[in-house]
């Protein structure tokens, strides 16, 4: 199993316990020992649940995210996400900006993505990515 960096769309299926998810997050911490996450991710998870204003929810995923691995939003996974931003848009196929940072920061770190929205994440050339929707 490929060392992965979870997207928001998965880690939300995680929480709303889908099983597939479930099982994926199991294999995987029992291989590397934690579930990597961006501070983007963080920012939308948390963003999220203050604006519905889900108290045991948050303190859900700040528990979760302490017991985790947070990667950080540097120069280099700025410099991978404006790469992607350049190719995409002048493909004319372009990739909304939290999807490209998050595409960003796994690079700078070596990782692939595991996601739901294989269509954007495809469009980031070099990246690897993963459904862990579905069952395995």
């Amino acid at each position: 199993m490929k060392p992965m960096l979870v997207d928001t769309d998965i880690l939300s299926r995680y929480f709303r316990s889908d099983q597939a998810v479930v099982t994926r997050f199991g294999s995987y911490v029992e291989r590397h020992g934690a579930i990597n996450l961006s501070i983007i991710t963080c920012y939308e998870i948390v963003s999220g649940l203050m604006h519905r204003d889900a108290r045991r929810q948050l303190e859900r995923f700040r528990e979760f995210a302490a017991l985790n691995r947070v990667l950080p939003l540097s120069a280099s996974a700025v410099e991978w996400a404006a790469r992607f931003y350049a190719d995409t848009r002048k493909a004319g196929t372009p990739v909304d900006d939290i999807d490209l940072l998050i595409a960003g920061i796994a690079l700078a770190h070596g990782l692939g993505v595991a996601t739901r929205n294989l269509d954007h994440f495809r469009r980031t050339s070099g990246l690897y990515v993963e459904n862990w929707a579905e069952s395995i």
